[in-house]
């Protein structure tokens, strides 16, 4: 139960990162940097987006299912295995777009956003959980 607690309030401050962007990118306002001030050269890249959707749309949707998904398996509805393994396989795929997003930044931009690192973070935290996890659904 502890796991999925961390998975959910982890998916809950990604929802929050994406939707901050989201409203800002609708009124075309930028985003605060709390630190540096590379965010607008990163949110700007052509590397924003992924087959022509912005990234924190694809990052919101992901987040949105991920703590569905959490409620689901506390609350014991649905296929349990099924819903656990299609976690894991979404989590893991983030994880490793958030590596090469974080190499795109590094290398490719040397530009770095704050929220995008936060996001990386984030989901790097959701497959220590999954990883480290001894419940048999996840």
């Amino acid at each position: 139960m502890t796991a999925l607690a961390i998975l959910f309030t982890m998916a809950s401050l990604g929802l929050s990162e994406t939707a901050y962007l989201i409203r800002k990118r609708k009124a075309s306002e930028l985003p605060v940097c709390p630190i540096g001030e590379d965010c607008v050269v990163v949110l700007n890249s052509r590397y924003n987006k992924f087959l022509g959707v912005h990234n924190e749309y694809l990052g919101f949707v992901f987040y949105a299912v991920v703590s569905l998904i959490a409620v689901l398996l506390v609350v014991g509805v649905g296929p349990r295995d099924l819903m656990a393994y299609f976690a894991k396989i979404m989590i893991f795929g983030a994880s490793f777009a958030s590596l090469f997003l974080l190499y795109i930044q590094w290398r490719v931009l040397k530009a770095w956003c704050f929220w995008c690192v936060m996001s990386a973070v984030t989901i790097f935290v959701m497959a220590s959980v999954v990883l480290t996890s001894n419940i048999t659904i996840l």
